[in-house]
């Protein structure tokens, strides 16, 4: 991938995360709106509605009276009716009477009828309700479970859709803190040498290939690009310090990528049994912190790992190693101090196998490459792992400190002449402004960097992206459309 198509990428996930805050920001918005709405019009709507007055007519007033002659009088509201004598009044309240008894016997039947017929209906409207409710609820309790069912897949789709995302950018982030003295270091550099462009002659190579010397990129990648930029037409047609700036990075980034055409950057693994990976480098490169690192990395990842105190040379060495064993949870094959570190090398193996363990970690002295009998007894702790493991070791890792710079592209050249390095471990690179060293070790060394350490934390040990470490290392000083 380009260097303008790693630049084009990341802007584009910025603009999408931008423009994913933005879609959320409205719809918060938008639901505070409709909330604040709802809460204004509850009180008209929720009003209690006064009821309308209603004409309510008197009732009939009925009042009989007895006149000194024997007749009767009925006064309704308040008026004389008269009727027939007393004696025949009489007889006719006795049939008015007794015809209400009557009705209230009659009445009092079909109350009678109604009240028992009332319970046997009302048991069975409340079966058939009972039935129906518990149907319902059966229903809506299954259709609530495949609802819930339907929910925990979509979250369970999302959350594995959003995770990976979500790591990449925290990758992206760790890099970009990691590579900020190199960004900034280069940064200044790169405007130093722009502040003084008027045009491309023999004096702006001149000055390109110190400022990239001063860069650690290496003496042979400074002269390689400025022979290739004497050809690029683009260079010839820049108009301003931005564009000169984007096709000085441009190349750079060519070269880089053509260096590593046929590199492997993941580790080798073995197809069975446990996989041996050997560390190699000077004192203090970070030997036994990386190990540590990457040891809790292959634990996070479900993995049985063992660790080889086979440093034995330096005091406190397989204490360092104990200390990180313990605080990872994994096993560590220890031995005597200034013991025979092949010896530890034997046990260890031995039990990797037996106890079918994923990965071993061997720790090695520091040594300098120019120490000839500890070069000598690396050479033998090789052969009892090849002998006891046809394939191991499968990786050996050359640990690099990163604030070295040049003298870290010294030793590599020597330790690759002195035994089968396979791979590099940049550490130290959040520490220095010399990530440059990157660039070189590919073009001169050939050896792919499989880790770089971008940080003390114990996640900070990342493996190493060239994508994402080209964005971390050249952010800000490129512009893409």
């Amino acid at each position: 991938m380009g260097l303008f198509d790693i630049f084009r990428r990341h802007k584009k996930k910025e603009e999408e995360k931008s423009a994913e805050s933005s879609s959320a920001t409205v719809q918060s918005a938008t639901a505070d709106e409709k909330s604040a709405n709802a809460t204004s019009t509850a009180p008209a709507s929720s009003a209690i509605k006064q009821p309308e007055p209603v004409n309510i007519p008197p009732a009939d007033s009925y009042e009989e009276k007895i006149n000194p002659d024997g007749s009767h009088e009925v006064i309704h509201n308040g008026k004389e009716e008269k009727t027939e004598e007393a004696p025949q009044s009489s007889a006719v309240a006795e049939e008015v009477s007794a015809e209400p008894e009557s009705s209230a016997a009659v009445t009092e039947e079909a109350t009678n009828d109604e009240a028992e017929a009332a319970p046997a209906q009302d048991e069975s409207v409340n079966e058939e309700e009972i039935v129906k409710e518990k149907n319902e609820a059966s229903k809506d309790e299954a259709l609530g479970n495949i609802d819930e069912v339907a929910k925990s897949d979509d979250d369970v789709a999302t959350t594995e859709e959003s995770a990976e995302p979500a790591e990449e950018t925290e990758t992206v982030k760790k890099y970009d803190r990691g590579l900020e003295k190199s960004r900034t270091g280069f940064g200044a550099r790169l405007n130093k040498f722009l502040a003084n462009f008027r045009h491309v002659d023999e004096d702006f190579f001149d000055d390109l290939e110190d400022m990239l010397i001063e860069s650690d990129v290496g003496y042979d990648m400074a002269m390689k690009l400025s022979d290739e930029l004497r050809e690029e037409v683009k260079l010839q047609n820049a108009k301003s310090k931005q564009d000169v700036s984007n096709v000085i990075i441009e190349k750079m980034v060519e070269l880089y990528d053509e260096a590593g055409q046929d590199e492997n950057p993941d580790l080798t693994m073995a197809k069975e049994g446990p996989t041996v990976i050997m560390f190699v480098g000077v004192n203090g490169a970070g030997k036994t912190t990386t190990i540590g690192k990457m040891a809790a990395l292959f634990k996070k990842q479900g993995k049985k790992v063992l660790l080889a105190a086979a440093d034995t040379f330096r005091a406190g060495a397989t204490e360092q190693l104990d200390v990180w064993a313990k605080r990872d949870g994994v096993d560590i094959v220890t031995g005597p101090e200034n013991g025979d570190p092949a010896a530890v090398v034997f046990d260890a193996v031995k039990r990797a196998k037996e106890e079918n363990y994923d990965v071993l970690f061997v720790d090695t002295a520091g040594r300098l490459q120019n120490k000839v009998n500890l070069m000598n007894e690396l050479a033998k702790m090789k052969r009892i792992l090849t002998r006891e493991i046809p394939d191991a070791p499968h990786e050996v890792l050359l640990v690099l400190d990163a604030t070295t710079g040049q003298n870290a592209l010294n030793q590599a050249k020597l330790f690759k002449e002195s035994t089968d390095v396979t791979g590099i471990v940049l550490t130290k690179l959040d520490g220095t402004a010399r990530g440059g060293i990157v660039l070189a070790i590919r073009n001169e060394l050939h050896l792919p960097v499989k880790y770089v350490g971008l940080g003390e934390k114990v996640d900070d040990l990342q493996k190493f992206d060239a994508g994402d470490f080209v964005y971390g290392l050249f952010k800000g000083l490129v512009e893409v459309d």
